[in-house]
């Protein structure tokens, strides 16, 4: 049960995330500011379902791996403190920063600074869950195992 409960959270997180990104992509590309200002909202309100996924998929996360010591595990018990922080110290904050400029309409450089930060930020976190996903997919023999360099 707790296997199913993490993998379900991990990707609610992930797919949060990639939400998260896609839009404010697509709206910086194609949308107006009211749009950007209607997304910063939206990513705002997204928190209240990836806050809770993301913790509920480390803790767990944490009690299936407490005794496997496997290469796998190694790997994304090292990915899961940075996933955290980059949420912690540059998502969360520059989604509140975000929001609050783009609904009172400053669109300055600052405005776009922390966006292209938060784009990276954002990237690297996807990267790192789609890696932590692939290795829990392994782990569980969903995906095979590459064959070993020679």
């Amino acid at each position: 049960m707790k296997t199913r409960i993490h993998a379900m959270a991990g990707v609610i997180g992930f797919l949060t995330i990639l939400s998260f990104w896609t839009s404010t992509v697509s709206v910086e590309l194609f949308g107006s500011h009211a749009a950007v200002a209607a997304v910063k909202s939206w990513i705002l309100s997204g928190m209240f379902v990836l806050i809770p996924a993301m913790a509920i998929v480390g803790a767990t996360g944490m009690l299936l791996g407490r005794k496997r010591r496997d290469r796998l595990t190694k790997a994304k018990k090292t990915r899961m403190p940075i996933i955290a922080m980059n949420g912690l110290v540059i998502l969360v904050p520059a989604a509140f920063y975000l929001a609050s400029k783009a609904n009172a309409g400053s669109f300055d450089s600052w405005f776009y600074a922390i966006q292209a930060v938060e784009l990276v930020a954002g990237a690297a976190n996807l990267t790192m869950m789609g890696l932590n996903i692939r290795d829990g997919l392994m782990m569980m023999r969903r995906i095979a195992r590459p064959a070993p360099q020679r």
